[in-house]
């Protein structure tokens, strides 16, 4: 099917013949790429790789009835996709990322674009549902796996951290006459967590994400600088430092992943959602709604959620210095804590997905697959080999997402499904990065094909890529010629289902201002209320009269999505939108009254306070949406809305409304302190409320409340509530109380090195020690705890000769300490440590049952499975989900190849020759670390006299933990089989 020829890493395709593509619901027949599966250079068991693309059968997808999927490109038309976006001819733009991390994929062993990566064009000319030309946009050094691509007219607009590049093609012969920085100061190079795609909004505004991979310091084009990060570091060698608290040019501390908006000049740069972990992309909805997914740092906790403005999602704690694995409370489940659910300021996290890896989202807008379908929203998930759908439905102030898998290679998004043999079934192998819809109303669908995703490598060694069309069997979806330089031209590109070649028509349209008036107003009468939702946007901009019609909505329209839509217009006008914010306050839908509530948040209180007390008013103490809402209206103002609100509710704290209770606890006002405390002492209120109580205590940082705390501590007869209040004190006093008063010296003991070990090192550093003495003090050393951790930082800094490391060895490895015999393999060579094969593991036949057996002794003293286990490594509950088998046995073979974030250890060398080493927790007013024990270890900022992060994990390799081939074949065979049942 195809013929290539390989010299020097440069590839000389010849497209011969497209046959066999089409795929279908009932026969389907997918295209899979047959070659020996490479891993990268470390990996001496597999073969070097050979650039053969003959395909062979596989199996079938899962789509809906009536559905049909057709193979619409495959390499070498492209490779390695990564993101997608469809221009006004029809065209499918690509980025690849062929040189995706190459500090972890070696070039020699891999495919590798020596002049950069790539954005290719992608084009079905005779109109048969499948593509037949392939070209290449731009070639750039500058281009290093890139993440997002968005054609905007004739410019292009590629994210690649540090930089959004734009292309401008000012001639049209599809090569950039123009290159420009738009943004720069990303966070993130070569990283996955870092810039994403741009993407018009139907208000005219660009959107675009960024991962946590901080810090990002980013200047608009008016000269407003974003400051941005997090604790968050690791994943490429390039990310080595980052910055919590930082604070931008509007006086916020955004934290973490964060959703931007701009104007198309670059100018007005704002956050309109933050603190994500990595945020694949941003997809808006006609009606102004954004919607994202989000990956997690275990495998039972992704989710998709709709984004509220200006909406905190949660990841690390407020102002980012501290993880979720700091902050989890006692008893709470993995999802709350990781998402910081049961803080305050925080969003709802929305549904969790449980283990994957997603990527692309989009909301389809089109009536090509019929009524039922329009207004979905698609979530691709590369770990799950699924699209998942949702239509979401309104619930209170938010949405409620009910998930289904409607696009699968697999029988369940890779539920319920355990691996036999990788190497003949390959239905793992469907990543799919993105999914976009054409102008011809079908949904297209990238696959990075990869037996493995995530932890910033790749198996796949030739790049291979495709590209899936998904359409209404029977049905004949053309492409449609736009003419945008007509009115009816540019109508119909606004009505158009593709995203940003909607905005031309937009565009075009509103550059004609008024004179279009009569023909953007017809629009209301479409069928669809998509359509007159874009309709809307652009009246608003289109004078008084425009203005006119866009209010009369908002004030009778009986469709709420409509109102909305027209109170996100409006209120864009600064000079009028408190007019419009007294119209929408006593709306009967909740989402309306959601939005006035938004958009107090800048409003000063002489100007707010009436429409404030009007939304409180309207308030359901159990619609978490509208509270966080209501929450953003008050930012900066909490004390006089607490004195106003306050005036209305019965003097005694104990009989204050749920609803005015909860609104405390969201805004905790310092002036609220006497009455929370009285709240939390008072018999008669339920448990629930009294906790409610302490936690909002818990989150003023004054000495008043430390005093209130220690008082309900010492006072109350409630058990319950007493120890809440000592995890608060236990908790607080590390963090944002540990200024706020005279607490007891902590692990004090701890910082002292035994008198015994500081006379053994400090004879081992004696330049005047022979070197034989010196082996025989690093031996007594390494038989204990902290003789083991300080012999480990001193080897980390050169401290010991060749001589010395080679006289331990043996004693270090047989250290009972597990911390020491596997944080000393990244500095000491531990001899007759035989090598394990994958692919003769996988030969094997694994029994389930003893591999149970495997992980109860091995894997407990620091892994859970549901109740089983311990909380100190990730999490395994749902590991079956996300990894295949290889992958598995991969992660426990080479364990240091790919270090979670969280679980990547530290070492800390205090000012008294302590060394501690564990995962770090925070880093603010003290600094906290986790050891391999689950113990934390409290360290003060004057008492740490350096800090460095280790290339070794504290997990131990296989061989390490006495495990032969057969035991990880049945210990894989039983990984497989930990699922979510209830996702």
């Amino acid at each position: 099917m195809y013929a290539h020829v390989k010299d020097n890493n440069l590839i000389s395709m010849v497209f011969i013949k497209k046959i066999g593509r089409k795929l279908t619901s009932i026969g389907v027949v997918a295209m899979a790429c047959s070659f020996i599966c490479c891993e990268d250079s470390r990996r001496a068991e597999y073969e070097t790789p050979k650039l053969n693309f003959q395909t062979t059968m596989s199996n079938d997808f899962n789509v809906p009835e009536g559905w049909e999927v057709n193979l619409w490109a495959e390499s070498p038309a492209l490779f390695n996709p990564t993101n997608m976006d469809v221009d006004s001819k029809g065209r499918i733009w690509v980025t690849e990322a062929v040189n995706y991390r190459d500090f972890n994929n070696d070039p020699k062993h891999h495919l590798n674009f020596d002049k950069g990566d790539r954005v290719v064009i992608l084009e079905d000319t005779d109109g048969d549902g499948i593509s037949d030309t392939s070209k290449v946009f731009i070639q750039d050094k500058d281009l290093v796996a890139p993440l997002g691509i968005a054609v905007v007219g004739n410019k292009v607009f590629v994210s690649c951290a540090p930089t959004l590049f734009v292309y401008t093609d000012e001639d049209g012969d599809d090569v950039p006459d123009k290159k420009e920085a738009f943004l720069t100061g990303f966070g993130g190079f070569d990283h996955d967590h870092s810039l994403h795609s741009l993407v018009v909004g139907p208000d005219g505004k660009w959107y675009f994400n960024t991962g946590n991979a901080g810090p990002h310091r980013v200047t608009d084009k008016a000269g407003w600088q974003l400051r941005s990060g997090s604790v968050y570091t690791g994943g490429t060698p390039y990310n080595d430092k980052n910055e919590p608290a930082q604070v931008s040019d509007d006086g916020r501390i955004w934290v973490g992943g964060l959703a931007l908006r701009m104007n198309n000049d670059g100018t007005g740069l704002e956050v309109v959602g933050h603190n994500f972990r990595n945020s694949y992309e941003v997809a808006l909805d006609s009606y102004g709604n954004m919607w994202q997914n989000d990956n997690d740092d275990q495998v039972v906790t992704c989710r998709v959620s709709w984004l509220m403005e200006g909406g905190n999602a949660g990841y690390f704690n407020a102002n980012g210095k501290r993880t979720w694995q700091a902050d989890r409370k006692p008893g709470q489940d993995i999802f709350t804590a990781h998402w910081h659910q049961d803080d305050p300021g925080v969003m709802p996290a929305g549904d969790n997905t449980g283990a994957g890896s997603p990527t692309g989202v989009v909301v389809y807008e089109g009536d090509a697959f019929g009524p039922e379908y329009r207004g979905m929203l698609l979530s691709a998930d590369a770990g799950r080999n699924v699209i998942f759908a949702y239509q979401p439905s309104p619930n209170g102030a938010g949405f409620d997402l009910k998930r289904r898998d409607l696009i699968t290679s697999t029988q369940e998004s890779t539920e319920g499904y355990i691996w036999n043999d990788i190497d003949e079934d390959k239905r793992k192998w469907f990543r799919p990065s993105d999914v976009t819809v054409g102008t011809d109303g079908a949904i297209y669908i990238s696959d990075w094909y990869d037996p493995v995703v995530g932890g910033h490598q790749m198996m796949d060694t030739l790049g291979y890529g495709r590209i899936y069309r998904i359409s209404p069997k029977g049905k004949n979806l053309t492409i449609p010629k736009i003419d945008l330089s007509t009115i009816e031209g540019q109508v119909a590109a606004l009505l158009n289902p593709a995203i940003n070649v909607r905005n031309q028509g937009f565009e075009k349209l509103l550059e004609q201002g008024e004179q279009v008036f009569e023909e953007v107003k017809k629009i209301l009468d479409s069928d669809n209320p998509y359509h007159q939702s874009r309709a809307i946007w652009l009246l608003s901009k289109l004078g008084n009269e425009g203005k006119a019609i866009v209010k009369n909505v908002l004030k009778s329209e009986p469709d709420p999505r409509l109102r909305i839509v027209a109170y996100r217009a409006l209120k864009d006008d600064a000079e009028s939108f408190l007019k419009y914010a007294t119209i929408a306050v006593n709306d009967p839908s909740p989402q309306v009254r959601r939005e006035v509530a938004i958009s107090l948040r800048d409003t000063p209180w002489e100007e707010s306070s009436a429409l404030i007390k009007e939304l409180f008013k309207e308030y359901n103490d159990h619609d978490p949406w509208f509270l966080e809402a209501f929450g953003m209206a008050m930012d900066g103002k909490e004390e006089l809305a607490y004195a106003e609100l306050l005036s209305n509710q019965h003097e005694d704290p104990s009989n204050w409304s749920d609803s005015f209770a909860s609104l405390v606890w969201r805004i905790h006002p310092k002036s609220a302190i006497k009455a929370l405390k009285e709240r939390a002492l008072t018999e008669s209120l339920s448990p629930n409320l009294k906790k409610q109580a302490v936690d909002a205590l818990a989150f003023i940082n004054e000495t008043e409340a430390v005093k209130a705390m220690l008082a309900i501590k010492k006072s109350s007869t409630d058990k319950s509530v007493k120890e809440t209040c000592q995890w608060w004190l236990d908790f607080r006093k590390s963090n944002d109380w540990y200024a706020l008063w005279d607490w007891e010296a902590e692990n004090g003991e701890e910082f002292s090195v035994p008198d015994n070990i500081a006379k053994l090192n400090e004879t081992l550093l004696n330049q005047d020690t022979s070197t034989k003495k010196r082996i025989e003090v690093g031996k007594e050393m390494a038989g204990s705890l902290i003789g083991g951790r300080l012999l480990i930082s001193l080897a980390a800094n050169d401290q010991l000769s060749n001589e010395v490391i080679s006289g331990i060895s043996e004693v270090i490895f047989n250290n009972p300490e597990l911390e020491i015999r596997t944080l000393a393999s990244e500095h000491f060579k531990k001899s007759g440590e035989k090598q394990m094969a994958i692919p003769s593991i996988l030969k094997l036949t694994g029994e389930s049952s003893k591999g149970e057996s495997v992980f109860l002794s091995k894997c407990t003293t620091c892994h859970k499975n549901g109740t089983m286990g311990n909380d100190i490594g990730p999490d395994l509950s749902s590991i079956g989900e996300k990894f295949d088998k290889t992958a598995i046995l991969d992660a426990i073979i080479h364990p240091n190849a790919s270090i979670v974030f969280g679980y990547e250890p530290v070492m800390i060398k205090t000012k008294s020759g302590q060394a501690f080493f564990g995962f770090l927790l925070s880093e603010g007013e003290t600094t906290v670390l986790k050891d391999m024990t689950g113990k934390q270890i409290v360290i003060a900022p004057d008492e740490i006299d350096s800090k460095e992060k280790m290339k070794t994990g504290i997990m131990p390799n296989a061989t390490s933990l006495g495990l032969t081939e057969q035991d990880l074949a049945n210990l894989s065979s039983y990984l497989l089989t930990l699922k979510n049942s209830t996702l």
